[in-house]
C-alpha cells in the first residue's frame, strides 16, 4: 500500500495531529523503509509538495498583505515626523516683547506696558489687580471705579496714573453733597457775562484734563451729574452755546460705598472696570509696614529706586501718544470668535435669569466690554481674543463686589469644559467618510486634504493654548499682560488639573487627524484607511448609507 497524497497544508497538520496506527499507510513506515533500503527521506520533496499545492489566491493575498503593511508604516511614520515638534512644544514658548506682535502692534509697546506696571506697583502691597485695570482701562479709553474702605491706596493708585503717562494733565477732586459745578468744570467767566455769555473758564479742570481723579464720585449732584455724565461717555462738554471735546483719556472714581439713589446708576454704568479694594491681608502687612512710603503719589525716582531699575524704567515710558489710537487699531485688526461670543451671551443669561437677585448687565456695558477684549489681546501680540481673556469680565459685569467671585468662577468652569472635543471629532468622523468614499480620487484627496490640514491647525492652536497644563504652569495666563499673578495663578490652580485631560483628548484628535490628512495625500485607499482608523472605519460601516458602503466591499449583496 502507498501513503495517500498530502491535499493541502492543512491536512498535512491534521494528519500529523491525529496517531492512528494504519498499516503501510503511515509516514512514519514509509521512512523506516527509506532508511532501511539506504535512502535518506526527502524533505524537500514534501516541502514542494506543500509549497506547489498553495492556492494562487493565497500568495497574492501574501503579497497584498506585505503592500499594504509597507503603506501603512509609511503613513505612520509621516505622521510622527509631523507630530513629533507639535507634542514637543516648538514654537510655542516665545517672547512676545522681542519678536512683533500677529496683531500689528507697536513691537514695543508691550515692553512698556510691563515697564509701566513695575512702576505703579512699586510701594503698594496686594495691588497688582487695580495697577493692570488702571492702565487697561486708559488703553480703552475707559474710566475705572475703586471701591473700599478709606486708607486703602485708591487716590493713590489714582495719582500714578498721570504719573507713568508723561505728558498728560492731571486734575483731582474731592466731592461732597454740597459740591458745585464749578469745582469741576470750572468758574463762569466774568468777560462773558458781561457779553451775555454763559461759558466757563475750563483751563485746569475737568474739561481740559488728559487723566483725572474724583474722589467719593457717588456724592454728585444733579446740578453736576449732567455735565459728568457727557464727558465720561461721549468726552464732549457743553460751554455755553459750544459743545467742545475733551481730551480726558481716563477718569478714576473712588468711593467708599455702593450708590444709594437710582439716579446714580446711569453714572455708575460709566465705569466700566470695577475693582473692590480690601484691606493688606494678614499674610503680607509686614510686607507693607516694612515698605518705604511715597508721598504724593509720586513714582520712584534716582533718590528711591536702584538706578539700573529706574534707568530701564525711563527709556520705556508710556506717553499719552501710546495710549491714543489703540483702541480703534484693535477693533480693525483683531477678531472675536465664536466661542468668546457664546461665553459672554451664556453669562450675561445665567447673571439675569439664575442668580438671585438678578444682575442687570446693560447692552452699552456688553458692546464696550467686548472692545475691551480686543484691546486687550491687541496690546498682548494676538489677531484672535483668547477665552482667557474673558478672566477680564470678573471686573466688568459685576453690580455687587460679592458678586465678583461668583463671575470668575463661572468663567473657570465654563474655560474647563469641553473646548469642542466632540465637535471636532464629529468633524473628523464626517471628513473620514468623505475620504472613504472618494476611494483614492486624486483630486478630491486633494480637496479633502486641504480640510484635514485645516482642521490640524485648529487642533494645534488648541494644543498650544493648554501648552503647560500637565506641568500646572499655563504660558497663556503666566505671560498675560492683564491678569495679576495672583490671579493667574488662581486660574491655573484651577485649570491646570482639568486642562491636563482635555489635553490627552486634544493629542489623540490631532493624531487620527494628521493620520488622515497624510493618507489623503498620499491617496490611501480606503481598505488601508480602516486599519489606520479603526474607530472611525467602525463608525462609517455602522452608520453610513448602504451605496456608499457597497461600493467597498463590505456592504451585503
Amino acid at each position: 500500500a502507498t501513503c495517500p497524497p498530502i491535499a493541502s497544508e492543512r491536512s498535512s497538520t491534521m494528519a500529523s495531529s491525529v496517531v492512528r496506527v494504519i498499516p503501510g499507510a503511515c509516514p512514519a513506515a514509509s521512512s523506516r523503509r527509506s532508511i532501511a533500503s539506504g535512502r535518506r527521506p526527502s524533505r524537500g520533496a514534501s516541502v514542494v509538495r506543500r509549497s506547489s499545492a498553495e492556492p494562487d489566491w493565497k500568495t497574492k493575498q501574501r503579497e497584498q498583505d506585505a503592500l499594504i503593511s509597507v503603506e501603512e508604516n509609511s503613513v505612520k511614520a509621516k505622521v510622527e515626523e509631523i507630530l513629533a515638534p507639535i507634542l514637543a512644544g516648538e514654537g510655542d514658548a516665545t517672547d512676545g516683547d522681542d519678536q512683533a506682535p500677529a496683531s500689528g502692534a507697536p513691537p514695543e509697546l508691550a515692553k512698556k506696558i510691563r515697564s509701566a506696571t513695575r512702576s505703579l506697583e512699586s510701594g503698594l502691597v496686594e495691588r497688582e489687580t487695580e495697577v493692570r485695570l488702571l492702565l487697561l482701562a486708559a488703553f480703552c479709553g475707559e474710566h475705572l471705579l475703586l471701591l473700599g474702605p478709606p486708607g486703602t491706596a485708591k487716590s493713590e493708585l489714582g495719582r500714578r496714573l498721570s504719573a507713568v503717562c508723561g505728558g498728560a494733565s492731571f486734575f483731582e477732586r474731592l466731592l461732597t453733597r454740597f459740591s458745585v459745578p464749578e469745582e469741576l468744570f470750572g468758574p463762569l467767566s466774568m468777560r462773558g457775562l458781561e457779553n451775555d455769555q454763559y461759558v466757563r473758564q475750563t483751563d485746569g479742570y475737568l474739561p481740559t484734563a488728559t487723566v483725572a481723579f474724583v474722589d467719593e464720585v457717588f456724592k454728585a449732584n444733579s446740578a453736576i451729574l449732567n455735565s459728568l455724565l457727557t464727558i465720561l461717555n461721549e468726552r464732549l462738554f457743553d460751554n455755553g452755546n459750544e459743545r467742545v471735546k475733551v481730551p480726558l483719556l481716563c477718569l478714576v472714581g473712588a468711593s467708599n460705598e455702593l450708590p444709594e439713589s437710582e439716579e446714580l446708576d446711569a453714572l455708575y454704568d460709566r465705569f466700566l472696570l470695577r475693582s473692590s479694594v480690601e484691606q493688606v491681608s494678614a499674610g503680607s502687612l509686614a510686607g507693607l509696614l516694612q515698605t518705604r512710603g511715597l508721598s504724593g503719589g509720586a513714582l520712584p525716582t534716582k533718590e528711591t529706586e536702584d538706578d539700573v531699575t529706574t534707568e530701564a524704567t525711563s527709556v520705556v515710558s508710556l506717553s499719552v501718544n501710546d495710549f491714543q489710537g489703540v483702541r480703534s487699531a484693535a477693533e480693525a485688526s483683531v477678531n472675536v470668535p465664536s466661542s468668546v461670543v457664546d461665553l459672554i451671551v451664556d453669562l450675561r443669561a445665567f447673571l439675569q435669569d439664575k442668580c438671585e437677585p438678578p444682575v442687570y448687565v446693560s447692552d452699552r456695558r456688553l458692546v464696550k466690554s467686548v472692545s475691551l477684549l480686543r484691546v486687550c489681546a491687541y496690546t498682548n501680540g494676538r489677531k484672535v481674543v483668547s477665552e482667557f481673556d474673558c478672566l477680564l469680565l470678573a471686573n466688568i459685569l459685576w453690580q455687587r463686589p460679592s458678586e465678583c467671585q461668583m463671575i470668575r468662577d463661572w468663567i473657570l468652569e465654563r474655560l474647563a469644559q469641553d473646548r469642542g472635543v466632540e465637535q471636532v471629532q464629529y468633524l473628523l468622523a464626517g471628513l473620514f467618510g468623505r475620504a472613504c468614499r472618494a476611494d483614492g480620487d486624486p483630486e478630491e484627496c486633494r480637496a479633502l486634504a486641504a480640510e484635514a490640514s485645516s482642521l490640524r491647525e485648529v487642533l494645534t492652536t488648541q494644543m498650544r493654548s493648554l501648552a503647560g497644563a500637565t506641568s500646572g504652569s499655563l504660558p497663556a495666563l503666566r505671560d498675560h499682560l492683564w491678569l495679576s499673578p495672583p490671579d493667574a495663578e488662581r486660574a491655573a490652580q484651577t485649570l491646570g488639573p482639568l486642562f491636563s485631560k482635555v489635553r490627552r483628548g486634544l493629542e489623540k484628535l490631532l493624531r487620527e487627524c494628521v493620520t488622515l490628512e497624510v493618507a489623503l495625500e498620499r491617496n490611501t485607499e480606503p481598505h488601508i484607511m480602516a486599519l489606520l482608523l479603526p474607530d472611525y472605519w467602525a463608525d462609517f460601516i455602522r452608520s453610513g448609507p448602504i451605496e456608499d458602503v457597497k461600493p467597498l466591499g463590505v456592504g451585503k449583496p
